[in-house]
C-alpha cells in the first residue's frame, strides 16, 4: 500500500521522515515483515533528494527497526513487533453523542461456548455452503459491470420478484415485485421504517418482553417507547397506550416468549390501528420452522386498510452473515422507504442478492427449510422434555411450536437468582440467556431463554445437565 509521509513541521527533512516511519512501526501501522517502498520511489513521491530518505532508512536499520535485504528491499524487522502498540483516535473529551446512545446495551450473549444455547443462532452446519458458492460464482461470472452505475436501492429485481412469490406461497403475504424492498436484514428494515414514520417525541409501542434492537432503534430516533404486556394470546391490544403512532409486534412467534397471537387479537389489533390512524410493523422473523399446528394468517394478509408493514429475514433461516432481509409496505410508503434505503447505504450487495434470487427460484430454500425443520424439531422436543423432567421445581415452560428457542419463566416461590445461575453455567462453558435481557420495563421478568439452533443435538442434554447443576448450586434452602 502507499505509505503516507508528511513533511510538515520543524526539523530537517531526514529527521521528519525518520520520526514518521518510526511512529508507524511503533503503533502497528507498519507491521513486522512489511516491505517499505524503495528509497528512490519514496524520494520522488516526496520531492526530496534520494539521500534524504536513504539516511532515514539507514538510521532505522541501525536501530533494529528495519532490515535491508540486498537486491530485495527494505522490510520492517521481525523484532519490531514487540514494541508495536495499538493506534487510537483522539479522545475528543468535549465531544459527546446524544444522551440516548449512552443508555443502550450491546450484545450480552456469550459467544463460542461449548454448549451454546444463545438465542437466534441457526446451525451453520446445515447451511448448503457448496450450493451457495456455486450460485455466487455463477452470478459473478454472468455479471455485467456496464457503466459502473450503482444498483437499485430497492434491491435486485429478480430477488424482489422471488421474495414476492415466496412470501405469497409460504406465508400468504399479498405483494408483487414492486412492493418488496430488500434490506440488510430485519434490523435495517425496522430502522428504515422508523426513519420514514417516527418524529421525535412520537409514541411507539413495543412488546414487553420483546426484541431489544427494535426498541433501541425507535429510541435513537427520539421516540417515546412504551412496552405493552404479552400474555397467552400475544400482544394485549387493550393495553396499547393512547396516542401510539406505531406498534412493533412479532405475532407469528412472539419474541422471546414464543406464543402466537390469537386470531381474535390480530383482528383487534388491525381494528385498533384503523381507528387510531396508526401503523403496525409485523416482524415475521422465523416462522418457517414450525413443528405443530397450522400457522395463523399474517396480519398483512388480513389487513385491508394498508396499516401493516411486513418484515422478513433470511438470517434465521439460512445464515446471519448473509445480511439479507426485506420489507413489504403499503404503496403510500414505498417511495419514502426507497429514498431512506438510498440514503442509508445506497444499495445492498448485488452478487449476494442475485445468488439469493436463484436460491429461491430453484426451490433450494424450500428444500433447506424442510431439512432444517426436521433437525430443529428433534432439538425442540429434547429441550422441552428435559425442561419438564429436570427443571420443574424452578421453571415454567411457555408453550411454543415454532422457531429456534424455548422461553421459560421462574416459578413463583422458586428461591434462585437467575443471574447467578447464568454466571455459574458460564464457568462450565455453557452460554444461556436471561429473559430479563429482553425486558425494557421494570421489574423485569425472571427466567431463561434457551436457544437450540446453534447447539449440536448431541450436546443439548449434557449442556442442560450443567444448567441444572447451576440451579442446584445457586438455589437457596
Amino acid at each position: 500500500m502507499d505509505l503516507h509521509v508528511s513533511l510538515e513541521g520543524r526539523g530537517d527533512l531526514t529527521a521528519r521522515i525518520y520520526r514518521q516511519l518510526l511512529d508507524a512501526i511503533l503503533d502497528g501501522r507498519l507491521r513486522a515483515g512489511e516491505r517499505l517502498p524503495p528509497s528512490r520511489e519514496l524520494a520522488k513521491r516526496l520531492d526530496v533528494a534520494r539521500n534524504t530518505v536513504a539516511v532515514a532508512y539507514e538510521r532505522l536499520v541501525a536501530e533494529g527497526f528495519l532490515t535491508a535485504r540486498v537486491g530485495d528491499g527494505t522490510y520492517v524487522s521481525d523484532e519490531a513487533r514487540v514494541t508495536a502498540q495499538t493506534r487510537r483516535a483522539p479522545e475528543g473529551t468535549d465531544v459527546r453523542p446524544r444522551p440516548v446512545w449512552s443508555t443502550l446495551r450491546g450484545d450480552l450473549a456469550k459467544r463460542g461456548a461449548t454448549y451454546n444455547f444463545n438465542v437466534g443462532v441457526p446451525d451453520i452446519r446445515l447451511f448448503p455452503l457448496e450450493t451457495w458458492r456455486r450460485l455466487t460464482a455463477r452470478n459473478i461470472r454472468l455479471a455485467t459491470i456496464g457503466s459502473g452505475q450503482y444498483g437499485e436501492p430497492a434491491g435486485n429485481r429478480g430477488l424482489r420478484a422471488a421474495i414476492a412469490r415466496y412470501a405469497g406461497v409460504a406465508r400468504s403475504v399479498r405483494a408483487g415485485t414492486d412492493d418488496v424492498l430488500v434490506t440488510q436484514g430485519a434490523q435495517q428494515a425496522i430502522d428504515l421504517v422508523g426513519r420514514v414514520l417516527v418524529e421525535p417525541g412520537d409514541l411507539v409501542a413495543v412488546e414487553e418482553p420483546g426484541y431489544p434492537p427494535a426498541r433501541q432503534a425507535f429510541q435513537t430516533l427520539g421516540a417515546r417507547v412504551v412496552g405493552v404486556p404479552v400474555d397467552v394470546e400475544g400482544l394485549d391490544v387493550a393495553a396499547i397506550p393512547r396516542g401510539a403512532r406505531l406498534v412493533y409486534t412479532t405475532p407469528s412467534h412472539q419474541f422471546p416468549t414464543g406464543v402466537p397471537m390469537s386470531l381474535a387479537r390480530r383482528t383487534a389489533l388491525l381494528s385498533w390501528a384503523r381507528e387510531n390512524g396508526a401503523l403496525i410493523i409485523e416482524d415475521d422473523y422465523d416462522s418457517e420452522f414450525r413443528y405443530s399446528t397450522r400457522p395463523l394468517e399474517p396480519l398483512q394478509s388480513l389487513d385491508r386498510d394498508g396499516r401493516v408493514i411486513y418484515v422478513g429475514t433470511f438470517s434465521k433461516t439460512l445464515l446471519p452473515l448473509l445480511r439479507t432481509g426485506y420489507l413489504i409496505a403499503p404503496a403510500s410508503l414505498q417511495s419514502a422507504l426507497h429514498h431512506a434505503k438510498r440514503i442509508a447505504d445506497r444499495h445492498g450487495e448485488t452478487f449476494t442478492q442475485a445468488a439469493m434470487a436463484d436460491f429461491l427460484d430453484e426451490g433450494l430454500l424450500a428444500r433447506h427449510v424442510r431439512k432444517a425443520t426436521r433437525v430443529y424439531a428433534e432439538r425442540h422436543e429434547i429441550v422441552l422434555a428435559t425442561l419438564h423432567r429436570d427443571f420443574a421445581s424452578w421453571l415454567d415452560v411457555i408453550p411454543s411450536a415454532a422457531g429456534l428457542h424455548v422461553c421459560t419463566r421462574l416459578r413463583p416461590g422458586a428461591a434462585v437468582d437467575i443471574a447467578a445461575v447464568i454466571e455459574h453455567a458460564a464457568s462450565a462453558d455453557v452460554a444461556v440467556e436471561s429473559l430479563a435481557n429482553y425486558c425494557g420495563e421494570h421489574p423485569a421478568h425472571a427466567g431463561l431463554v434457551i436457544g437450540y439452533g446453534g447447539v449440536p443435538t448431541e450436546r443439548i442434554e449434557p449442556g442442560l445437565r450443567l444448567i441444572q447443576k447451576a440451579f442446584e448450586a445457586c438455589a437457596s434452602p
